[in-house]
C-alpha cells in the first residue's frame, strides 16, 4: 500500500496521486476518503479533526476509529488537499489510499505482530522468573555466591533485553509519536517504567548489585500487550456497511443506441436521456423509468419488502434493484454519485464516520491519568533524593515502583476484557457482537425502533384464508402456482401440499398464470371488478372459466416469540416504535397486535435515518433493530444497532450485533447483557482506581519495591478480569 506523498513544492495543490480520489460538487465543496494508516486510538482521532477543524476552509473532518478511515470536506476554492493533508502529516499519521482490503490485511499483519510479541515477552517473562527464584531461593539459604548471583542476573540481562526492545516495540512508538507532537497517552508511562526498570536492572548488574527488575519489565510488557490484543480484536469485528453497498453498484450498463445496437459503457460515461438494457437476474445500474418491458424486480433495497415488486411501462426502477424476470429497458433519469443507491452509500458512510467521535472511558481516563503518573513518580524522586536524604539509585528505584505499580494496565483492561468474556458469552447464545463498543454504546439506549419485515416477522408470505377456499379449488390454483417462482405462488404450493407441475402454463410477467381459460395472479390479470378487503394482507387471484373469481390472502407470520419480547422490553423501561417500508396498511395491524403505539409506514431509507436523527435531537438514544438494505443507513446512524443473520450483508455489516435463528428472544438478550457489560465495567474502573489509591500512597512511602509494585500491578489486571469473568455467573442475562 503507497503512502502519499504530498508535494512540498507547492502546497496548496492537492498532488497528482490524491486528485484522483476528490469530488467536488457543484457548490464548491470537496470531499476526500482516505485512511489514517497509524491510527491506534481515540486520542488519535481527536488530534487529527482538531488540527483540521482549525482550518477555515474545513467544513467537515470526521476520523473512522474502526475503519481508519478519514472523511474530509473543504471549501475548494480555499484551500488544496496537500495543505490540509499536511496539517495531518505534521502530526506524524501517514495517509494512504483508502483500499478495504489492503487495509483489512494490514490489520491482519498488525495482530500477527502483537501475538509474536506477546509469545516473545511471555518466552522471556517465564524463563527470567524462574532465574529470579533461583536467585531468591539461593540467597534465603545463603548457598548463592555473589559470582552466580551475577552470573544468572547477566542470563537474565540476555534474556530480557532483547525481549523489552522486541515486544515493547508497540508501546515504545506510540509513546514516541505523542512526545514528538508535545502529547502525552497511555503508553507513555509503560514506557518510562519499563525502560526505567531495565535499564536500572542493567546498571545493577554491571555494579554487581543484589537485586535486579527483568521480571517486572518482561512481565509488565506480557500483560500490556495481552490487553492491547484484546482491544483490538474487540474492535476489528466492526466493518464498514458502505464498503459493501458499494459492491451493488454497476460499472458498467448496456446502453441501447440509437441504431438499436447494444454496446457496454462505464458507468461514469452514461448520461440522462440515455436507454440502458437490463437482462433478468442483472441489477439495474441506473434510476429512470422503464420504457420497454414487464416483470417484476427485488426492490428490497428501496422498500424493505420481501416480496417482489411487479414493474410495467412507466414505472420507476432504481440502481441496485435487480431485474427477475423478463429483459427491461430503462429510461435514464439518474447515474453514478446522483442515483439513491449513491445516496445511501452516503448516509451509510457518514453515519458510520459520525461515531468516529466517540472515545472509549479509559481513553478519556488517561488524557489525566498520564501526565499525574509522571508527576507523582518525578515528585517521589526529588522528595525522597533531595529531603528524604536517600542517595539518587534508592530515590530512582522508589520512582521506578511508581510508575509501575501506577502503570495503567488495569484502566487499559478494564474495558476490553468485559467485552471480550461478554462477546463469548453473547456467541453462545446466538449473537454476534460486531462493534468493539457496541455493549457500551447500547447500555445507554432508551428507545428501540424496530424494522417490520424479516426483523418482527419471518420474511416469508403465508396464505391466511385457506379455511374460506375450497380444497379442491386451492389444488388447481396451486398446480398453476407450480410454475411460478413467484414468493406468493410458492406460498400457495406450500399451502396446498406437493402438486405436480403444469409445464404448459404460460405465465404473462408481472401479471399471472394462464392455462386455457384459467388464470392466477394480480386483479387486473383476473378481470376482478370488486374491491379487495382492506386488510393489509398481500393477494393472489383464481379465476375459472364461468366461475366467480376467489381471493388468496396472504401475510407474512409474525415471529412466535414478538409479543412476548417486546411486553419483556417495554416493561424493563424501553421505548419500542416500529418504522416501517410497508404499506400503512400492513404496519397499523400489526402494531396494534404487538401493543405498540408509536409507527410510521411507507418509510424510505433517508427517512428512517432522518427520524432516527429528529429522535436523537430530542435527547433519546436510540436502537435500531431491522435487517435489508433500505435498513443499512439507519442501523449505522442509530446509537446502537441490531441484525438478524438472514439478513442482507450490508446490514449485518452495518449492525452491532447479529443475532442467530428464527426468534426475537436475543435481542432482550442482548440489551440486558449490555446492561450488566455497563455495571462491570465501571465496576473495574472503581476497582483500578481503588487499587491506585492504595498502591500509590505506599510506593511513594518507599514501602514498595519494583519487584513488588510489578506483581502489585499485575494483581490489580487479574482483579479486574476476574471481575469480568462474573457474566459467566448466570445462564442467563
Amino acid at each position: 500500500m503507497a503512502e502519499i506523498a504530498l508535494n512540498e513544492d507547492i502546497p496548496t495543490d492537492a498532488p497528482a496521486d490524491v486528485a484522483a480520489y476528490i469530488r467536488t460538487d457543484e457548490t464548491g465543496i470537496a470531499s476526500l476518503n482516505l485512511a489514517v494508516e497509524n491510527l491506534h486510538c481515540g486520542a488519535c482521532v481527536r488530534r487529527i479533526e482538531a488540527a483540521l477543524a482549525a482550518r477555515d476552509a474545513v467544513t467537515s473532518a470526521r476520523v473512522n476509529l474502526t475503519t481508519r478511515r478519514l472523511a474530509l470536506h473543504w471549501r475548494a476554492d480555499q484551500a488544496g488537499a496537500g495543505e490540509l493533508l499536511g496539517a495531518v502529516a505534521e502530526l506524524g499519521y501517514r495517509l494512504v489510499p483508502f483500499d478495504p482490503e489492503l487495509l483489512r490485511d494490514g490489520a491482519a499483519n498488525e495482530d500477527r505482530t502483537l501475538l509474536r510479541a506477546m509469545a516473545v515477552a511471555g518466552f522471556a517473562a517465564a524463563n527470567v522468573m524462574m532465574l529470579s527464584v533461583a536467585v531468591w531461593g539461593g540467597e534465603a539459604s545463603g548457598d548463592m555466591g555473589p559470582a552466580l548471583r551475577d552470573l544468572l542476573h547477566w542470563i537474565s540481562a540476555l534474556v530480557a533485553l532483547p525481549a523489552v526492545a522486541y515486544a515493547g516495540r508497540p508501546f515504545f512508538r506510540s509513546a514516541w509519536g505523542a512526545l514528538r507532537h508535545g502529547a502525552m497517552n497511555m503508553d507513555l508511562p509503560i514506557s518510562v517504567a519499563v525502560l526505567l526498570a531495565a535499564a536500572m536492572s542493567l546498571f545493577e548488574t554491571i555494579s554487581h548489585g543484589q537485586h535486579t527488575y527483568f521480571d517486572a519489565s518482561v512481565g509488565l510488557l506480557f500483560f500490556l500487550l495481552i490487553g492491547r490484543y484484546l482491544d483490538r480484536r474487540a474492535r476489528s469485528k466492526a466493518r464498514s456497511a458502505a464498503e459493501q453497498l458499494l459492491l451493488l453498484s454497476a460499472a458498467a450498463a448496456r446502453v441501447v443506441g440509437t441504431d438499436g445496437k447494444v454496446r457496454a459503457l462505464p458507468i461514469g460515461a452514461v448520461k440522462t436521456g440515455m436507454t440502458v438494457r437490463v437482462a433478468p437476474g442483472d441489477r439495474v445500474p441506473v434510476d429512470g423509468r422503464v420504457s420497454f418491458g414487464q416483470g417484476a424486480i427485488d426492490a428490497s433495497l428501496i422498500s424493505g419488502e420481501s416480496e417482489p415488486k411487479s414493474i410495467k411501462i412507466g414505472d420507476w426502477v432504481h440502481a441496485g434493484t435487480m431485474n427477475l424476470s423478463s429483459p427491461l429497458e430503462v429510461n435514464v433519469a439518474a447515474a453514478g454519485d446522483d442515483t439513491l443507491l449513491a445516496e445511501i452509500v452516503r448516509l451509510t458512510a457518514a453515519a458510520e464516520s459520525g461515531k468516529a467521535a466517540y472515545v472509549r472511558l479509559a481513553d478519556r481516563a488517561a488524557r489525566i491519568y498520564a501526565p499525574a503518573v509522571h508527576l507523582l513518580a518525578l515528585a517521589g524522586f526529588l522528595g525522597w533524593w533531595g529531603l528524604g536524604g536517600l542517595d539518587w539509585q534508592a530515590a530512582l528505584l522508589i520512582a521506578v515502583a511508581v510508575l509501575i505499580i501506577t502503570c495503567p494496565c488495569a484502566l487499559g483492561l478494564a474495558v476490553p476484557v468485559v467485552q471480550v468474556v461478554a462477546s463469548g458469552l453473547a456467541m453462545r447464545r446466538g449473537i454476534l457482537v460486531k462493534a468493539g463498543d457496541g455493549f457500551e454504546r447500547l447500555a445507554e439506549v432508551d428507545t428501540l425502533v424496530f424494522d417490520k419485515t424479516g426483523t418482527l416477522t419471518h420474511g416469508r408470505p403465508e396464505l391466511v384464508n385457506r379455511a374460506a377456499v375450497a380444497a379442491p379449488v386451492l389444488a388447481r390454483a396451486a398446480s398453476l402456482a407450480a410454475g411460478s417462482r413467484h414468493p406468493l405462488c410458492q406460498a400457495l404450493v406450500r399451502a396446498a401440499g406437493p402438486v405436480a407441475s403444469r409445464l404448459e402454463v404460460h405465465e404473462q410477467p408481472g401479471m399471472g398464470l394462464a392455462l386455457g381459460g384459467t388464470r392466477l395472479g394480480n386483479r387486473v390479470w383476473c378481470e376482478v371488478a370488486a374491491a379487495s378487503p382492506k386488510d393489509g394482507n398481500s393477494e393472489l387471484w383464481y379465476r375459472e372459466s364461468g366461475q366467480e373469481p376467489v381471493r388468496f390472502a396472504f401475510r407474512d407470520r409474525l415471529k412466535p416469540d414478538a409479543p412476548a419480547v417486546i411486553e419483556k422490553l417495554q416493561k424493563a423501561g424501553w421505548r419500542v416504535e416500529i418504522a416501517s417500508g410497508d404499506r400503512a396498511e400492513v404496519v397499523e395491524p400489526l402494531a396494534r397486535q404487538l401493543k405498540v403505539s408509536q409507527w410510521r409506514a411507507d418509510c424510505r431509507p433517508d427517512e428512517k435515518v432522518a427520524y432516527l436523527q429528529d429522535l436523537a435531537q430530542s435527547g433519546r438514544k436510540v436502537a435500531m433493530i431491522g435487517d435489508g438494505l433500505n435498513d443499512a443507513p439507519a442501523l449505522a446512524v442509530a446509537h446502537a444497532s441490531l441484525s438478524p443473520a438472514r439478513a442482507a450483508d450490508v446490514a449485518q455489516a452495518a449492525a452491532d450485533f447479529v443475532f442467530q435463528g428464527e426468534r426475537l428472544v436475543p435481542v432482550a438478550v442482548t440489551l440486558l447483557l449490555a446492561r450488566r457489560v455497563r455495571r462491570l465495567i465501571r465496576q473495574n474502573f472503581s476497582l483500578a482506581l481503588a487499587y491506585n489509591l492504595l498502591a500509590v500512597p505506599l510506593a511513594l512511602a518507599g514501602l514498595m519495591t519494583p519487584l513488588f509494585a510489578a506483581i502489585a500491578m499485575s494483581s490489580s489486571s487479574l482483579l479486574v478480569t476476574l471481575n469480568a469473568l462474573r457474566l459467566h455467573a448466570r445462564d442467563a442475562p
